[in-house]
């Protein structure tokens, strides 16, 4: 298995997938608990949600599961959100703070695995990102995540459908930023938050360089509004069909701006 699949587009808009994947290697697998092998804080469906909303788009997928090695961590360790609940770079428990391992990875395991898994989905975005920015003077990265809408642990009652993520604005231009929430707050019966619980991951905050031409912008969806939230997480047609055309409202907008050479 390969840790990382790119599927590369001619548009200046590149597609982050950390989450999705399924994949834990058997000797890592043995070693979680019943609990830990239900892989329940997947972003389920996610990739398919998107599939087919943007011609010429780029994706960079992560084909390990987040319990391997989480994609969207800094490799250093060091917390998204210090002071809150949340998950590290090996996750220990899980969104409900269970444990999910029988035998927890010592620190050389865990870079093991970075190195494994972590570094080359993280050369591989860069690379396509420096591809990009090449060919259009700019290059936007949208990445793409999805949560329960209720995860006490996390936060306290139930999350925006739309939670978008620029890191108080730094991420990205501001033509960005509010043409996102634009499209997000006319959306009808969807609510939406900016930079609330979920400002943006490490990928956001690493690659959003505005100045360099790098654009980065988190799209956390609450998993209600596309797929029932329990095992087995199945996607839900009718509810997906309903979100489908404001994602790719955003995603058009995106690859407009950055065409026409309209951030700043």
């Amino acid at each position: 298995m390969k840790p990382v699949e790119v599927v590369r587009g001619d548009g200046p808009v590149i597609l982050g997938l950390p989450h999705t994947g399924t994949y834990v290697p058997a000797e890592i697998r043995a070693r979680l608990n019943d609990r830990g092998r239900a892989l329940a804080d997947t972003d389920w469906n996610i990739h398919k949600l998107y599939d087919g909303l943007l011609g010429g788009v780029t994706t960079v997928r992560a084909m390990v599961h987040r319990y391997v090695i989480d994609a969207n961590r800094d490799p250093s360790g060091q917390s998204l959100y210090p002071g809150q609940n949340t998950t590290g770079l090996v996750p220990v428990t899980d969104f409900d703070g269970q444990d999910i391992w029988q035998i927890p990875p010592s620190a050389g395991e865990v870079e093991h695995r970075r190195e494994m898994f972590h570094a080359p989905y993280h050369a591989a975005l860069e690379a396509e990102l420096g591809r990009v920015r090449e060919a259009h003077g700019v290059a936007v990265l949208y990445d793409c995540h999805s949560i329960r809408s209720r995860i006490p642990f996390l936060f306290e009652g139930v999350l925006p459908d739309f939670n978008i993520g620029t890191n108080d604005g730094r991420t990205c231009a501001k033509e960005i930023e509010q043409t996102v929430r634009q499209i997000c707050g006319t959306a009808d019966g969807y609510s939406h938050v900016l930079n609330g619980r979920f400002r943006g991951g490490w990928t956001t905050r690493h690659y959003g360089r505005p100045e360099d031409g790098w654009h980065a912008i988190q799209m956390e969806l609450a998993q209600s509004t596309y797929m029932e939230e329990v095992a087995p997480w199945p996607y839900l047609h009718a509810r997906a069909d309903k979100l489908r055309p404001y994602l790719a409202s955003i995603l058009t907008e995106i690859d407009t701006l950055a065409r026409k050479g309209a951030l700043t």
